[in-house]
């Protein structure tokens, strides 16, 4: 964080996460410039207010601004389309200016509090066009729920930067330096010491070799691979250990390496015994230092981030990060679909990778395994895998059927202690976590995403055990597939956050499984192709409502699944034929797969009003709700 005293910053942008890049650059002693092209921007206010010694200017985004000042840093803010700054970033990339934005300095911040104070959290990186929000919020309370201190920040609020901020003004003064304690070498050194210059401390050597065989197995351990234990051929399986034949764990050369050391020191030892006395920090390698321990600064960070936030990062390095889905969104801004993929794809960085079954563009996003280099195999990337399918891979999770009912599994290894020839078929065993109705959501897209966050939490340490009682727990989040009422044995669900046609089809699938629906659709459309969306209602749906602006080009695009379509001009509108068109058992769910300003102010007004018609048709039923 040194590395922003005294230069001279330009922030682009003024929104939430422009005030808190001037916020953050300011408090570590930067000069700031924040640019944007409204006169009155909503945050103006609280720049003003709370950071003064910024300077706010209004402009165009062009290469004038960038030559106003000479700047050290341009930052950019996560909603402005590349084609809308492209003045100031080109010219600051022609001279050669550093650029970044805030998950940029977020990542910086991480990497120096590491070297000043030896803070290495656990990081979670979540994305994807659908489901991020419910999978973040989840598996910030899966890794609470196992006892571990956890952070929640990014795209789902508040920014990164503040949160960071906020947790290291609570955090005590500390030294700069990292204070590691003594080593196992001058502990056993001290030992000697206080029994004098002429008295050997008595000492286990083999007590000695196993303890340390043991420290370095539980580390490896941690570390969520399969590792050989020094002094035998049985295998060491972490919950989300991952190994097959094309992608094998990079850490076996760990556990050789490091077994490889203790045999020496034992032979060395044995060698030795009728010699001088043996000085063990000589034979035995150090354990490592205790780690620091910090009051505020949690064990775990999960972050939602967004396709705008992770455009150009290259310095994010989460622990496991997760790709969700991708379907169209954003490609007003990204312009193509393979280019808003690509810009997800970079929240892997070195990190292990979650990847979906289910979806094809997801699972092309896993590296190639890399050619033998001198006819030796070469480690794949460690990943783990989700879906909606029985999983296939030790490790990986799925769902299963059996007697009717659908359970929320994992698979492991039917035999951890068998050492297999390369090529070998592995056996599996499917473990059984919770049946998929126990879950609070409802639908099957939110129990691939309940697995997603238990793969998520598993792969930082946290057991399952714990985390299955907070699954059960989890009553979701606001306007996503949530439940409203049962008005005549009909259920209706306030899917408003639904704003585009990925999102809808999720829900559409997701309950569909269940029951028919009858959905309403429309809005602004955003420029997307629904095309989509008329296999999910041809599959799933009894009756389609149709409002808003581009409900035209809605039923254009699903006429051809042959259901029913019916225009409505309000939502209470809207509210009245679905109840109409719905059957006994049926659901009505509010999904438009469009965003809400053409008729509101915001999804939420959207919500606040199709609850309102639902609630005022409970009353009049006699629900009590």
């Amino acid at each position: 964080m040194k590395f922003l005293a005294h230069q001279n910053v330009l922030i682009l942008g003024l929104g939430a996460s422009g005030l808190a890049m001037a916020r953050w650059c300011i408090r570590h002693g930067a000069s700031v410039t924040v640019a944007d092209t409204r006169d009155a921007p909503p945050q103006l206010e609280t720049l003003n207010d709370e950071v003064p010694a910024a300077v706010f200017v209004q402009s165009a985004m062009d290469q004038a601004l960038f030559d106003s000042a000479t700047f050290d840093l341009v930052l950019k803010s996560p909603g402005l389309a590349p084609s809308a700054i492209s003045g100031v970033v080109n010219a600051a990339e022609a001279r050669g200016t550093a650029r970044g934005n805030e998950l940029s300095l977020f990542a910086q911040a991480l990497a120096d509090l590491k070297e000043r104070w030896g803070y290495e959290p656990k990081v979670i990186g979540i994305t994807g066009t659908n489901g991020k929000t419910t999978v973040t919020s989840l598996t910030g309370k899966l890794v609470e729920r196992a006892g571990k201190s956890v952070a929640v920040a990014g795209n789902i609020g508040p920014t990164l930067l503040d949160t960071l901020a906020g947790l290291l003004d609570q955090e005590p003064p500390r030294d700069e330096a990292v204070t590691v304690g003594e080593t196992f070498g001058e502990s056993i050194d001290a030992g000697v010491a206080a029994a004098g210059p002429d008295e050997a401390v008595p000492m286990d050597l083999d007590a000695a070799v196993e303890a340390q065989a043991g420290a370095v197995v539980a580390e490896i351990a941690s570390a969520n691979v399969f590792v050989e234990t020094p002094g035998d051929e049985t295998a060491v399986s972490a919950a989300a250990a991952i190994e097959d034949q094309q992608h094998a764990t990079p850490a076996e050369s760990i556990g050789a390496t490091e077994s490889s050391g203790l045999k020496e020191a034992a032979e060395a030892a044995e060698a030795s015994e009728s010699e001088e006395p043996v000085d063990l920090a000589e034979l035995l390698p150090p354990p490592p230092p205790p780690k620091p321990v910090f009051e505020s600064l949690p064990e775990v960070w999960v972050l939602e981030l967004s396709s705008f936030q992770l455009d150009g990062i290259s310095n994010f390095e989460p622990t496991i990060a997760t790709v969700l889905n991708i379907t169209q969104d954003h490609l007003d801004w990204h312009e193509t679909l393979p280019a808003y993929a690509a810009a997800k794809a970079r929240i892997y960085g070195n990190g292990v990778m979650l990847l979906n079954r289910d979806d094809a563009l997801v699972m092309a996003q896993l590296p190639p395994v890399p050619p033998p280099v001198r006819g030796k195999k070469q480690p794949g990337r460690v990943y783990v895998t989700f879906g909606a399918d029985a999983p296939q891979r030790p490790g990986d999770y799925g769902i299963e059927t059996a007697n009717g009912m659908a359970w929320l599994v994992r698979a492991s290894e039917a035999d951890e202690t068998i050492k297999r020839r390369r090529g070998e078929e592995i056996e599996l065993y499917v473990q059984r976590l919770m049946p998929v109705e126990a879950l609070r959501i409802r639908g099957r897209h939110n129990a691939t995403n309940a697995l997603a966050a238990l793969a998520l939490a598993v792969n930082v340490g946290c057991p399952l055990g714990l985390m299955l009682h907070g699954l059960r727990e989890y009553t979701g989040e606001p306007h996503r597939v949530e439940p409203v009422a049962i008005v005549h044995d009909v259920e209706y669900f306030d899917d408003s956050k639904g704003t585009n046609v990925g999102a809808t089809v999720a829900a559409l699938q997701g309950l569909g499984a269940e029951r028919k629906l009858v959905v309403i659709l429309g809005g602004e459309g955003k420029g997307q192709d629904f095309s989509p969306l008329a296999d999910a209602v041809a599959r799933n749906a009894r009756a389609v409502v149709l409002i808003g602006r581009d409900a035209p080009l809605i039923r254009a695009a699903i006429e051809g699944a042959g259901i029913p379509m019916i225009d409505a001009g309000s939502m209470q509108q809207a509210v009245e034929i679905a109840a109409a068109q719905a059957r006994t058992g049926d659901a009505v769910l509010m999904s438009p797969a469009c965003a809400s300003f053409d008729m509101f102010d915001n999804y939420e007004h959207r919500a606040r009003v199709f609850c309102e018609a639902v609630h005022a048709m409970a009353q009049d039923a006699g629900v009590v709700i």
